[in-house]
């Protein structure tokens, strides 16, 4: 007997246009995204051999992103790759980038689309030097009818708005996680023959886990109710919880992410006293919006810890917020303890 076909992204992108799910102009996106994924796979790839290796900008001097962070020369070159695949194919309106302060049109050299593009071009970029894996996040919204120009103001829209979402993993394969609004889905990339092929279809989060990710070293800034539920699950069988968890933190979100997707699990990057003035530590538009979406399509939930992520109204291209996502039962938990922790003490919850 046989073995079934191998499904190549393009192979797949095509039966989802004929499904009805996408048009052509977002299969061609999509697809251009995920070319410029493999080349930035390659320099990924060839670490202290390409050069590519420490901070931007001069000796002494690092390039600072509109974040405040120092840049590593790979978050510049990712960047780049990123904005120059996408400018040309006439399928975009405008993109965004974390590592850029305001959007960018597409060129008037070049036809317009009809959608807009935001990604993280490099996430955990600071494990690149010590050879942990990295990634690319990327989420699609569509241009508001009329707009040929867009401006940062087309871009705030909600999570639920989103037509597609996903990420690329560099690691030991280099693996793209995709949802186009049915189903998670995940393709590993052959490096011989050079294209995504199709190896989990419908990934399935499951509702129950005893692990979670979390960085503890911030455990005095958090709040209270963060404070419970971690201690809660650190006290294991003897505790409330009733059994033993364990912990993994990687420090690169597509990395954590990538594992809660594979086995279950909950991230949380909670609100605490060093980032409360911004908001919370994570970018809502490039970071938690297409996670949330790729959670949420395969079965898990995703919350700031008070209301679910997807329908944060944006109030900027680069707005922060507190995110926990992750295996549905588990976030519900996490989620309970902040809404009770407010009710207690008489505080409304937001965002």
């Amino acid at each position: 007997m046989s073995s079934p076909p191998s499904v190549s992204l393009t192979r797949f992108l095509i039966e989802e246009e004929r499904a009805g799910h996408i048009n052509a102009d977002l299969r061609l996106l999509i697809e251009v995204v995920a070319r410029a994924c493999k080349t930035i796979s390659i320099a990924v790839g060839k670490g202290a051999l390409g050069g590519v290796l420490g901070d931007a900008g001069t000796p002494g001097a690092a390039s600072i992103n509109v974040q405040g962070e120092a840049q590593k020369k790979l978050d510049v070159l990712s960047n780049e790759i990123l904005l120059e695949a996408n400018a040309w194919g006439g399928h975009l309106a405008g993109l965004a980038s974390e590592e850029m302060d305001h959007s960018q049109p597409i060129p008037d050299v070049y036809p317009r689309g009809n959608y807009l593009l935001l990604f993280d071009p490099l996430d955990g970029s600071s494990n690149i030097d010590v050879n942990i894996s990295v990634g690319t996040i990327f989420s699609v919204l569509r241009c508001p009818d009329g707009v040929t120009h867009p401006t940062d103001e087309h871009f705030l829209q909600p999570g639920t708005a989103q037509v597609a979402a996903g990420y690329c993993t560099y690691g030991p394969s280099t693996m793209l996680v995709l949802t186009v609004g049915h189903g998670t889905h995940a393709f590993t990339l052959d490096r011989e023959v050079g294209s995504f092929v199709l190896t989990t279809r419908g990934m399935r989060i499951p509702e129950e886990t005893k692990e979670f990710a979390v960085n503890v070293s911030n455990q005095r800034f958090w709040e209270a109710p963060m404070q419970q539920y971690v201690g809660d699950m650190l006290a294991g069988k003897e505790g409330p919880r009733g059994k033993d968890f364990n912990m993994r933190w990687v420090a690169s979100m597509v990395a954590d992410v990538h594992r809660i997707l594979t086995r279950g699990g909950i991230f949380s990057y909670p609100l605490d006293s060093k980032c409360r003035d911004k908001g919370g530590k994570l970018r809502l538009m490039y970071e938690a919006n297409p996670m949330s979406f790729l959670v949420e399509q395969a079965g898990g939930a995703a919350t700031t810890g008070r209301v679910r992520l997807l329908d944060v109204e944006p109030t900027g291209l680069h707005m922060r917020v507190p995110v926990f996502l992750g295996s549905k039962q588990e976030v519900e938990t996490a989620t309970r303890y902040h809404r009770e922790h407010d009710a207690a003490h008489g505080q409304v919850a937001a965002a």
